[in-house]
């Protein structure tokens, strides 16, 4: 993966950490009164729904795909089309893309522009007075994702579609959660980096049973352990993107060492696609069966001896 795309996927996963909870709390209300407003405005037919929807989000990506008509999209993100990032990287080849300078943003004469916080400031002053602007903030855990889809249901006027996605995705997560895993697994990136509390992956092992070694040598939401720490550590299983190259440099170099293999030999490793786990959205439900799923391989593996 080119190094821009690398450093979007490390940035997309970057937790807030700050205000947790009162930043899920925030989400609710938001998405409470922007459905309110869009059920007034509909009933009084003040403001039409919006037609031109521009992403300069790739995470707010999926949720457009999700929930928009195919003619409310006028562009997503570049990244929308790429499947190492991309929940519905298929699916967004059906869709314009646009770079997010404002200038190209502007063109395309949006009426409603999703954002994110990563945005410098006053680099979507250009936007003032020319387009609504609704800044989508990251999802960390499922109850994010739940507020997030509410929340972009509402601003484009598809609120009884984003219900029946939320009811549709806590079905699969109920149903997930019947079936707990058991067993300590760390989620091991590139440079020895493991995703802690606050992070969409600490989620996923918590509704997928399995407990996160980084809460015990309690981890911030992004830490890191050194090969040595992770062998003598020892978990059950670690958790690994399929998006990398091999001795490509020191950071993948430390995923090959033979010491880790020998620790956490191959049927220990579960493989979860980061184009799951880079965005928090409708893509929890697949992350999180796909993590029971590998988990259960990796088991029937170790009882087969192999």
């Amino acid at each position: 993966m080119p190094p821009s795309l690398r450093r979007l996927a490390r940035r997309l996963q970057r937790p807030c950490v700050l205000r947790r909870a009162q930043h899920v709390a925030k989400l609710g209300v938001l998405a409470l009164l922007l459905a309110i407003g869009a059920g007034r405005s509909g009933a009084a037919g003040e403001t039409p729904h919006p037609r031109r929807i521009v992403s300069m989000n790739a995470c707010a990506d999926q949720y457009l795909i999700a929930l928009a008509d195919k003619d409310q999209i006028a562009a997503l993100t570049r990244f929308a089309r790429d499947p190492n990032l991309s929940f519905y990287a298929e699916q967004a080849k059906a869709y314009p893309v646009s770079g997010d300078e404002p200038e190209a943003v502007l063109a395309l004469k949006p009426d409603l522009v999703i954002t994110n916080p990563y945005h410098a400031a006053g680099a979507l002053a250009p936007l003032t007075g020319r387009a609504r602007v609704l800044e989508l903030n990251s999802a960390e855990s499922f109850d994010e994702v739940v507020a997030n889809t509410r929340i972009v249901a509402a601003a484009i006027g598809q609120t009884a579609r984003g219900e029946a996605l939320v009811r549709a995705m806590q079905a699969r997560v109920r149903a997930a959660g019947r079936r707990p895993l058991g067993g300590v697994a760390a989620y091991y990136q590139r440079g020895g980096y493991v995703a802690g509390p606050g992070s969409i992956m600490d989620d996923l092992m918590a509704r997928a049973g399995l407990a996160n070694l980084a809460r015990r040598l309690n981890s911030g939401a992004l830490g890191q352990l050194s090969l040595e720490q992770i062998v003598r550590r020892h978990p059950d299983f670690l958790i690994l993107t399929d998006e990398r190259h091999p001795g490509q440099d020191e950071g993948d170099l430390m995923l090959d060492h033979p010491a880790l293999a020998r620790a956490e030999p191959p049927q220990r490793r579960l493989h979860v696609p980061q184009a799951l786990t880079v965005c928090g959205g409708p893509s929890y439900p697949a992350a999180l069966e796909r993590l029971q799923a590998e988990a259960n391989r990796a088991r029937g593996a170790a009882r087969r001896g192999r």
